[in-house]
């Protein structure tokens, strides 16, 4: 039986451990929050709050460890952020009251910062160089299951054993599994220098950005981050309250919760389309069309109601779970593979910090407009439609164009 090719591998390490990382980390709150809450005397809107923190804390924390990427490869980072997971973890398990169950979320925010998707996709770019958008497609594939695998496994463990023993388990999870997956990554060729990237990287007519002025890199990292932004605002908002919004459209609670459902499924069909049919076009497009699934949604909803439900779910399902793609890969494309991990880092700070607010900011939004809410979200995703529109590339040969072309 041959080898797994090093992209291949790497791929299956990095997207084993990713599981892993967001199935203890983002995706916890939902099972453990209103547990967490009773046993601490604190309310529920406290370990959100707390979990805000976190999101925070990540995103200064991006910038560093993506630099250290950079020097270092991601080996070393991943390892680390798993032993601050397995601290974080525990330190929830031990919490006593606001102070402790704070501190101990602004501990995972570290972890978070250092060991999420941004970190994982510097790695496999520090590794594979521009051919690494196969692999950053394949690691969102497997951690598009996170939530299916968490949710049912930190519930049942909450239910034998309680959520200190569930925080305890997934430590025990990062120790004994995360972290020797993580240790198994390749580390890059001896003699690259610090900011050295696989010589394929360099990619000549395209994913270099050596065509662009000063002028438009700038403008083309701005427009990037105000997508990103938009991208991680509109996921979020509809992770909290898509049950809602299906409600106030007419849809029962439990068929709301049903449909519901339905997002982390279309999020990985959205994943294998780009692994398939899109995997030789143009990141720019497969983030456009990634941008226009959402608004698309939400109109049929709102002229549809509750026979249209289904199929919003399902749209904005699809979208995201390109766009989670397109946030690794179109960096890579347009700025190439050198300095990669302190730009995505970079890239990264204004979406989570907006990701933080965005399930109170819309929940208000739900709360005054109910469905109409959705007119909020699918107008920024318009406007992070036309920023991919207005967003410059290097043509072929080096020279300035613009992508709206």
């Amino acid at each position: 039986m041959p080898a797994p090719s090093p992209i291949a591998r790497t791929t299956l390490l990095l997207g084993l451990a990713q599981t892993l990382a967001w199935a203890s980390s983002y995706y916890l709150p939902a099972v453990l929050a209103a547990p967490m809450a009773r046993d601490l005397g604190v309310a529920a809107s406290t370990v959100f709050a707390a979990f805000s923190v976190a999101l925070l804390v990540s995103a200064l924390v991006g910038p560093w460890a993506g630099r250290r990427i950079d020097r270092l490869g991601g080996r070393p980072v991943l390892m680390a952020s798993n032993a601050v997971f397995a601290l974080a973890l525990l330190a929830l398990a031990a919490a006593q009251g606001p102070v402790g169950l704070l501190a101990a979320w602004a501990l995972m925010g570290v972890a978070m910062g250092s060991g999420l998707y941004e970190a994982a996709f510097a790695t496999a770019v520090r590794l594979h160089g521009t051919e690494a958008r196969r692999s950053i497609t394949g690691i969102t594939l497997f951690a598009g299951f996170a939530s299916t695998v968490g949710w049912p496994l930190s519930t049942a463990i909450e239910l034998h054993g309680g959520w200190r023993a569930t925080c305890m388990t997934w430590a025990g999870l990062h120790l004994l599994v995360a972290l020797p997956l993580n240790a198994l990554l390749a580390t890059p060729a001896a003699g690259q220098g610090a900011a050295a990237v696989p010589t394929s990287a360099q990619g000549g007519a395209h994913g270099s950005g050596g065509g662009l002025s000063a002028a438009a890199r700038r403008r083309a990292a701005v427009l990037m981050a105000a997508v990103f932004a938009v991208a991680w605002f509109n996921s979020t908002a509809m992770a909290a309250h898509l049950p809602m919004v299906l409600q106030a459209s007419g849809v029962a609670l439990a068929a709301a919760v049903g449909m519901a459902a339905l997002v982390g499924p279309a999020q990985v069909a959205g994943r294998l389309l780009e692994f398939s049919l899109l995997r030789r076009a143009h990141p720019l497009l497969s983030a456009r069309l990634a941008s226009l699934a959402h608004p698309l949604g939400a109109l049929l909803l709102l002229a549809g109601g509750l026979w249209a439900a289904p199929a919003f779910v399902v749209l904005h399902g699809l979208g995201n779970g390109i766009l989670t793609i397109a946030i690794g890969t179109l960096p890579l494309w347009v700025f190439g593979a050198q300095g990669y991990g302190q730009r995505q880092g970079l890239l990264m700070v204004p979406a989570r910090l907006v990701q933080a607010g965005a399930p109170f900011l819309f929940g208000l939004a739900v709360a005054r407009w109910g469905s109409g809410a959705l007119v909020l979200s699918a107008s920024l995703a318009l406007l992070a439609l036309g920023a991919l529109l207005w967003m410059p590339l290097a043509a072929p040969g080096g020279t300035a164009a613009s992508a709206a072309r």
